[in-house]
């Protein structure tokens, strides 16, 4: 499905933050959020209907700890299978009532887990792990599996091949610093060399998450300055983190996020929305931007 909406040649909309809304709907610090996928599917299909409703094109499941290595945190590894099936449930539940075509993304983060020789996990481990959730992703309905936040090159990797071992299309973004890089030094250049070399190739690979729209968007410009083929997906933070009190509040306004999305179509990007912070609210102002934008000059870094 994802392909077909990109064959329209219009710019799609991601949705926006999973964990900021689901603090602000009561789940506590410390809680594992993929449990809600069982004991609260109300909660979860609420939030995936208001970001449809916003006008996203793309929601993404509530998974991305769903791994076996995040759960065990938790107590929870022998029930990854299960808690990933129901996240892909409830959102094709709301997307197959949305009355347009919504793409439901497995969202598949890392283990939490460093790699081989500095860490303990091995890239074939890995690989299983990721098998493991992206079978119960596509067991409730996935259409994609989207792999998000990344740093490691390792574990894009795994990611990757436990998709294709899977049978399932894919997608890839990596997590950028204000240095440019990812935490374990991935260059935005070097991810797309990356999955160029995949086969099968991703059906898009961007950036997410980070420091803020205006650095993710300079590693977008960078990645699409590499030429690679796929199409490159935007999904930045709605600003930066900030303390007010006991709550942490982000800086990005709805209006800021209503022109950072003509920006990033501008910088290239084909699948634009929002990471951390951003609320229905802030895809609403994205979707009033997407669809009012008219093509201007690719923009400079500064």
């Amino acid at each position: 499905m994802l392909q077909t909406l990109l064959a329209e040649g219009r710019p799609l909309l991601a949705d926006g933050a999973t964990g900021t809304n689901l603090f602000a709907m009561g789940l506590a610090s410390g809680e594992t959020p993929e449990l809600w996928n069982a004991v609260h599917p109300d909660r979860i299909q609420a939030l995936h209907q208001a970001f449809v409703e916003a006008g996203a094109d793309i929601v993404l499941t509530n998974s991305f700890g769903g791994n076996r290595r995040r759960l065990a945190l938790h107590g929870l590894e022998a029930r990854a299978r299960e808690l990933n099936r129901l996240a892909a449930q409830n959102a094709r539940t709301v997307a197959d009532a949305a009355g347009r075509r919504v793409v439901v993304a497995g969202s598949v983060g890392p283990t939490g887990d460093i790699f081989a020789p500095l860490g303990p996990l091995g890239e074939d481990d890995a690989v299983e792990v990721f098998v493991e959730q992206i079978e119960g992703l596509r067991q409730g309905g996935a259409d994609i599996v989207w792999i998000e936040t990344m740093s490691a090159a390792e574990e894009i990797r795994a990611a990757a091949a436990a998709a294709t071992r899977v049978g399932m299309p894919f997608v890839v973004t990596a997590s950028f610093d204000t240095a440019g890089r990812t935490m374990m030094g991935v260059a935005p250049a070097a991810l797309s060399a990356l999955v160029e070399g995949f086969d099968p190739k991703p059906l898009a690979y961007g950036a997410n998450c980070g420091v803020g729209a205006s650095d993710l968007l300079v590693a977008i410009l960078a990645m699409s300055a590499a030429d690679a083929d796929a199409p490159l997906i935007a999904k930045a933070n709605a600003g930066v983190p900030q303390w007010h009190g006991a709550e942490i509040h982000y800086s990005g306004t709805p209006e800021l996020m209503e022109a950072y999305a003509g920006l990033a179509a501008d910088c290239g990007a084909r699948i634009i929305g929002g990471c951390c912070g951003n609320t229905p609210a802030h895809v609403a102002a994205m979707r009033r931007g997407l669809d009012a934008h008219e093509a201007g000059p690719r923009p400079s870094v500064e």
